[in-house]
């Protein structure tokens, strides 16, 4: 894959979604930044939430919902990857397999951001830097493939059969709800744990609060992780065949 071809695509794909508007890209960044104070200002000065393990509320619930951002609007941009760009799909010298990729890349921006923004967010409540919270680019890099091998399945799919699209944005918010993001797993009665770490996005978030605030290596959990690459590499597998049978049919249906 060219590196710098991708790069280049991503940096466009990145400027496009913002095109025309006074604020240009600063709206990927502006957009979090407020949800997060306003989830601030409710949970924390509205509610006063007690704070879990004691660690702020905010803290708690920024290291999990940050990496969902990026989950949902990595996987909902993917998704589309291919129809938005089919008059690239119909070169036969462009590489369509990187439409995706792009779409991850453009959304791996924001991200990385917030990574910053969240380990500025624990010094301004008085943790100093640890180790341990350069994990979350370990955890980072897993989440990635996870979304890489569901984005090419459904891309693919969704050439085809456009519900995929709405499909995907529903199941998206019923994930929402079902991950332990607004909520801690240790609140839910131990014969469900099982059935909830089914969900491979549960290492995910628990692992952003393992590497920021309960300060736990990923191979300190060897089930866990030796689950979630089983089911990312499975992911992986699909979306390769997928891909790689559909692929030949993008160009008469778009």
């Amino acid at each position: 894959m060219n590196i710098r071809l991708l790069f280049s695509l991503a940096k466009n794909d990145f400027r496009q979604k913002y095109l025309g508007s006074y604020l240009g890209v600063a709206w990927a960044f502006i957009q979090p930044v407020i949800t997060v104070l306003i989830f601030w200002f409710v949970f924390q000065v509205g509610f006063k939430s007690q704070p879990i393990n004691d660690v702020p509320f905010i803290l708690w619930l920024i290291s999990g919902m940050f990496p969902w951002f990026f989950f949902a609007d990595a996987l909902s941009n993917a998704t589309n990857a291919i129809t938005e760009n089919s008059y690239l799909v119909k070169k036969i010298v462009f590489k369509v397999s990187m439409l995706p990729v792009i779409k991850v890349s453009s959304a791996l921006v924001v991200h990385l951001f917030f990574i910053f923004f969240m380990y500025g967010f624990f010094m301004v409540y008085g943790y100093g830097f640890d180790l341990h919270w350069l994990q979350v680019f370990y955890y980072l890099g897993a989440l990635i493939v996870l979304i890489l091998g569901i984005s090419y399945i459904t891309s693919s799919i969704v050439v085809f059969f456009k519900d995929m699209g709405q499909l995907v944005a529903m199941l998206l918010q019923f994930g929402f709800w079902m991950t332990p993001i607004f909520w801690a797993i240790g609140t839910i009665p131990q014969k469900y744990h099982f059935l909830l770490k089914l969900n491979p996005l549960v290492y995910i978030i628990e692992g952003y609060r393992d590497s920021m605030i309960n300060h736990i290596w990923f191979w300190q959990k060897p089930m866990m992780t030796l689950y979630f690459w089983v089911v990312a590499s499975i992911m992986i597998g699909i979306g390769y065949v997928t891909f790689k049978k559909l692929k030949p049919h993008f160009a008469d249906v778009l």
